[in-house]
């Protein structure tokens, strides 16, 4: 790959809610600053098999998740090139994110799975992945990485918030970028939806029909990690250690529980906003298509919250990794350390030539 001013490239992202994998088809230009287009998406479900893999992923042992993470990239290469096909696509790179298993920056580890040279050899194209733990090794947390892309494509708008099975915001002052996780979303809503016997509350239907459990609710606002300063990011360790087995203890039943979390997250995104200029908030991630939940948000905010089209919502993750791949070709910074604390920007992301 040559460094130039334009790039065609394929976006992957494989998100902590478990719905599937997304694939955008993006261009970026460059003159005096970065545009792009995003001309064809898709998302691929995982069935219920894959999913399960994937949720029990951080329990295998290291030859079971070396081979789920073979296979995981043969699937994905087989999803990208059949995807390629139909849209007779002229690509210079992919960019995959990967699925994270561990994330664990306090010990210097993130892990994502999803082997990068079998999706290179699926489709003949270069692939460009791995691209959080350079940002890890200069005692950064590795996250968020979406920021640099809300900066250079998203900038008129201060702040970016992005509902995905982790909800997560970045800020922007001048050129200067914050971004943190918040806390869990989609990753706590989809467990307590599939209770009910469904992938995932629809418009916050079933929150909607539940009440808030008080002390429950206190006792999600009180775990530590909110009362933690930025930089700072989850992973599933904090799902499963510290979250699930708290609203599991509760004895709260499920739509409850739904309606409880939902509070939870809203009343979380407005804590981490309240100190900030009053301002528009753009929403992404498929938590923006929760209707319920986006009242709750409003109703605790006085920020405006803005939804853009339906394209960019689904798939805004996806164009941003496109577009990391996109720096680290052209040997720019993809890492801001004054978003993951690092000791220094970074430009990450190791490529996997298809040749």
């Amino acid at each position: 790959m040559s460094k130039t001013n334009e790039y065609r490239a394929i976006g992957l992202m494989s998100g902590t809610s478990l719905d599937g994998l997304d694939i955008a088809y993006c261009t970026f230009k460059r003159d005096d600053c970065w545009h792009f287009e995003l001309h064809a998406t898709t998302t691929i479900s995982y069935d219920a098999t894959w999913r399960d893999r994937l949720r029990t992923a951080h329990a295998l042992s290291g030859l079971e998740l070396t081979q789920l993470h073979v296979e995981l990239g043969m699937l994905h290469g087989a999803w990208v090139k059949e995807f390629i096909q139909e849209q007779s696509l002229e690509v210079d790179f992919i960019a995959s994110h990967g699925h994270t298993v561990f994330h664990q920056p306090q010990l210097s580890m993130t892990h994502q799975i999803g082997s990068a040279p079998h999706i290179a050899s699926a489709t003949g194209v270069d692939v460009i992945a791995d691209f959080r733990t350079t940002d890890v090794a200069h005692g950064g947390q590795g996250a968020p990485l979406v920021p640099v892309g809300d900066l250079w494509l998203f900038g008129r708008y201060p702040m970016c918030l992005n509902l995905g099975g982790i909800a997560n915001v970045s800020v922007k002052e001048s050129l200067h970028m914050e971004a943190f996780d918040i806390g869990l979303c989609n990753m706590a809503l989809n467990h307590y939806a599939e209770k009910l016997g469904v992938d995932y509350d629809r418009d916050g239907a079933l929150s909607r029909a539940g009440s808030v459990n008080v002390a429950l609710l206190e006792q999600l606002n009180n775990l530590d990690f909110f009362k933690q300063a930025a930089p700072k990011s989850l992973g599933k360790e904090f799902w499963v250690n510290e979250f699930l087995p708290i609203v599991d203890r509760s004895y709260v039943n499920a739509h409850d529980s739904l309606r409880t979390i939902t509070e939870h997250i809203a009343v979380q995104i407005a804590e981490s906003l309240s100190n900030r200029a009053l301002g528009e908030i753009l929403v992404t991630g498929g938590g923006a298509h929760n209707s319920f939940l986006m009242e709750r948000i409003a109703a605790h905010t006085l920020h405006h919250v803005v939804v853009p089209e339906e394209k960019i919502v689904d798939f805004k993750e996806a164009l941003i990794f496109a577009f990391l791949g996109a720096l680290r070709v052209a040997g720019e910074c993809n890492a801001l350390a004054s978003v993951t604390g690092a000791n220094r920007d970074s430009v990450g992301g190791a490529i996997y030539s298809a040749s």
